[in-house]
């Protein structure tokens, strides 16, 4: 789905990634969940490209719902698959601390589950490989994607900055769609390790220029990061 010249979203409101398409070649944002990986089959062809116009794949954060088809993507076409330092260690193994869920409504809680075993999302396939970055990085990948700290949801959790095409992949620092109430509109995450430092690193995302910010769930923000920064820390209280 193109969402602006030169980028697409992968998925839908329930998860989501997303492709940077430029003449140097693909720059992906997360992987989604396994099966996302005939989403990305298609939308390449759509744009009249293959596999092999990947360059990288930079992870918002290493949650199972984010590295659905790096690794399958990393060993079968050497793609090499980037994330923080601080969530190396999630990406390779799945490990993380148990965070409360909060609430949930039966419906939009079974949809997800749904979503996800149509998708393979039970069968995660965990990164043998990954190329650390830090926060401030300019990564060497089509769109020169800039790596901003935003930890909370993970302690490696990222907004990845694409000034070429005026947009910010945030992942779950926030979301627009929570999937376990199915309410909609800018709040914070489910399933964040630290809640309170999530709602501090808005501020972060609130300095950004952009005018597309693209959350891993729900829809894509059309607007400011400062406005929907306030948006979510509003939704908060």
């Amino acid at each position: 789905m193109e969402l602006a010249p030169h980028l697409h979203r992968l998925g839908t409101d329930v998860v989501a990634c997303y492709l940077l398409d430029t003449p140097e070649g693909i720059t992906l944002i997360d992987a989604g969940l396994p099966g996302h990986f005939n989403d990305l089959q298609q939308e390449l062809h759509t744009l009249g490209k293959t596999l092999a116009d990947i360059r990288g794949l930079v992870l918002t954060h290493g949650d199972s719902d984010h590295i659905g088809f790096a690794e399958r993507l990393r060993r079968e076409h050497g793609v090499p698959v980037y994330v923080h330092s601080a969530d190396a260690h999630r990406a390779r193994t799945g490990e993380k601390p148990k965070t409360p869920s909060g609430p949930m409504r039966l419906l939009p809680t079974l949809g997800f589950f749904w979503y996800g075993l149509r998708k393979n999302g039970l069968k995660a396939e965990y990164l043998k490989e990954v190329t650390e970055f830090s926060d401030g990085d300019v990564l060497e990948l089509p769109g020169s994607p800039v790596i901003v700290a935003m930890p909370g949801h993970s302690p490696g959790s990222v907004a990845v900055h694409l000034p070429s095409v005026d947009a910010v992949c945030v992942g779950d620092a926030l979301t627009t769609r929570h999937v376990l109430t199915g309410r909609t509109g800018p709040q914070p995450a489910p399933f964040t390790d630290e809640p309170a430092e999530a709602l501090a690193s808005l501020d972060r995302l609130a300095e950004l220029k952009a005018s597309w910010v693209l959350p891993g769930h729900g829809t894509p923000w059309n607007g400011t990061p400062a406005d929907l920064a306030d948006a979510v820390r509003a939704a908060a209280h």
